[in-house]
């Protein structure tokens, strides 16, 4: 597992980046670098007039992460072997690609395209893969104040654009993990066994179904 040192958790909206990726770094002793989406000043208003707002949105998490990435990530610490975030870079483009018009994302590509070159990229990469049925399910557990009225078919269409770009994903090792049936909250040794797959995945890209246990 020493030569991964940067593993990135990604997935839709409510699929338990965090979650696993905070037990992920409590087991490996690791950094731990959360997104910051609470501190976006549009993101309520995205979510009550989306056309309106998405520009400004995806602009602030494209400097907000942009910082994150450089300060946090490339810059090592020397007293922890790991670090674990549960966002990639790359999720800038997923949601700019379905909530920018044709002049806006232009504009924003050219500029994802020049701050890209200085992102660290990860060892190893975990796709939490769910339904959108789930992941509105999940959303509404957790009841966030800006969340409770998330349209199903946003989170459709995200689910739709995250399975686009990881069946074409080669730029590290990719574990994609079928999360629908998982619950590695209440489930410690559903946790445990997806720990395992994760301190074992070969190089490439893999699949795993904890309901069948391939």
């Amino acid at each position: 597992m020493s030569d991964r040192p940067y593993i990135v958790i990604e997935g839709v909206i409510g699929a338990g980046k965090t979650t696993l990726a905070e037990r992920l770094a409590e087991r490996l002793d690791a950094r731990l670098v959360l997104e910051q989406h609470d501190l976006n000043p549009f993101l309520v208003d995205f979510y009550k007039d989306p056309a309106r707002y998405a520009f400004q949105t995806e602009l602030f998490f494209l400097l907000s992460r942009y910082r994150q990435q450089t300060e946090e990530i490339t810059q090592r610490d020397l007293f922890q072997q790991h670090v674990i975030s549960d966002y990639h870079f790359a999720k800038n483009r997923i949601f700019a690609s379905i909530t920018l018009d044709e002049r806006e994302h232009v504009l924003y590509d050219t500029l994802i395209n020049v701050l890209e070159k200085d992102i660290a990229v990860p060892d190893l990469v975990v796709y939490l893969q769910s339904s959108p049925q789930r992941l509105m399910r999940n959303i509404r557990l957790r009841n966030r104040d800006y969340e409770r009225d998330m349209n199903p078919e946003y989170i459709e269409a995200l689910v739709e654009a995250y399975n686009h770009f990881f069946f074409r994903y080669d730029a590290s090792p990719l574990l994609v993990v079928n999360s629908t049936e998982i619950d590695f909250v209440r489930s410690p040794n559903q946790f445990e066994d997806l720990y395992q797959r994760i301190l074992d995945a070969p190089d490439g890209t893999t699949f795993y179904n904890p309901a069948t246990g391939e």
